[in-house]
């Protein structure tokens, strides 16, 4: 890991834009899963027909599309640079932030119970490597230097190859039915790792014509929009168990959700907008948005269920309102909240550790070459 310092680059404020659009996306997304408009029984599989669903179910189908946007930039940006320590205690020093004092708010409140287990998953950064999306990101960051090693040694007809061979693995069977794809986010985030590096490695002409991937990216979205549409009206007319709208998106390694993420990846990517320092500014916040609203069981029962009452509200005159405007206050509170974070802790932190970086990467050496001496490592 490399310990080097640089000096801060200015943010691309069109890649601020589309992290901004696809958090507030994946915002909606929770509203509509995780507060039991969906679930057995719910409003949404009692009338899935009705307008107010069809509108819900499109609402919130763009989640999975937009983990795909997500980890793309991190991708493309970081497949030509090492991670540095400062780097990574940042992330991980963001995620433990947010588990602690939310946890530490919930028990103190009594909407949590203290129990050791507990404790001790709110003080492990790493909880899950399956769907925990933060979770994986730490590892999947982790995993940056060794995925750099694998494509600066390959040909780009390897590297095509390899794509062929994932795209089959992960993409096709995970989208035909009768198949099946046991999903791991560690894995399918490096399978876009490797999507991602070859846009950067191997530029073509297409790649930046951003008129093209403008069009891409109205098709797929219109067509993933009609996906869900279809998929419902099917699904309620054979009567089966549980609806199948988000059946072609329902996950990110899905045809559909792997084509409108690139897409729209690139769009934004080649699109030309002017540097604005609120873009930026709330862009810089977008992960701590996730790293809240999507912290916990606890946090999804408190505020999709006990707070904002999503169920309920379906059944009001007003509940196209309520998604909306609940969406939008959820992310600007959680981005504000974030943006507090970073002015009176994490500055301050990343300037105290600026000068202990040099100390803890010899420490870190020195363990790591008596470790290797004694395993006779070379």
């Amino acid at each position: 890991m490399s310990d080097t310092s640089t000096p801060a680059k200015v943010r691309n404020s069109n890649l601020e834009l589309y992290r901004i659009i696809t958090m507030v996306l994946i915002v909606a997304h929770h509203y509509v899963v995780n507060s039991g408009l969906m679930s057995t029984g719910g409003p949404i599989e009692s009338d899935p027909l009705s307008f107010h669903s069809l509108f819900l179910l499109l609402f919130g189908a763009w989640g999975k599309v937009c983990i795909n946007c997500y980890v793309l930039i991190t991708g493309y940006f970081m497949c030509e640079k090492n991670i540095t320590l400062k780097k990574f205690l940042k992330l991980v020093c963001v995620v433990e932030f947010y588990q602690v004092l939310i946890f530490g708010i919930f028990c103190v409140t009594g909407f949590e119970e203290l129990s050791l287990v507990s404790l001790i998953k709110a003080l492990i950064p790493v909880r899950a490597i399956s769907d925990n999306f933060e979770s994986v990101f730490i590892v999947f960051f982790l995993s940056i230097p060794f995925l750099n090693i694998v494509i600066r040694n390959m040909t780009e007809r390897q590297h095509l190859r390899l794509l062929a061979l994932l795209t089959f693995s992960y993409i096709i069977l995970g989208t035909l039915p009768g198949f099946f794809v046991t999903m791991n986010y560690l894995s399918w985030f490096m399978v876009l790792f490797f999507i991602a590096s070859y846009l950067r490695l191997y530029p073509k002409r297409i790649f930046g014509d951003t008129e093209s991937w403008r069009i891409a990216t109205i098709v797929c979205i219109i067509i993933s929009s009609v996906s869900v549409i279809a998929m419902t009206i099917l699904s309620a007319r054979w009567h089966r168990d549980g609806l199948l709208s988000y059946y072609f998106v329902t996950d990110s390694n899905t045809l559909l959700a792997v084509l409108t993420g690139i897409s729209s990846f690139m769009y934004f990517k080649n699109v030309d907008i002017p540097q604005s320092r609120l873009i930026n500014t709330v862009g810089a916040t977008t992960f701590g948005v996730l790293l809240i609203h999507a912290n916990s069981d606890a946090m999804r029962q408190w505020l999709w269920v006990d707070t904002l009452n999503n169920v309920s509200t379906y059944y009001s005159p007003w509940g196209y309102i309520h998604a909306i405007l609940s969406v939008a206050v959820v992310f600007v509170v959680c981005s504000f909240l974030d943006l507090l974070r970073i002015r009176l802790i994490e500055k301050p932190f990343l300037d105290a550790l600026d000068k202990k970086i040099p100390q803890i990467t010899s420490w870190y050496g020195q363990v790591e070459n008596r470790l290797c001496e004694k395993l006779h490592v070379q």
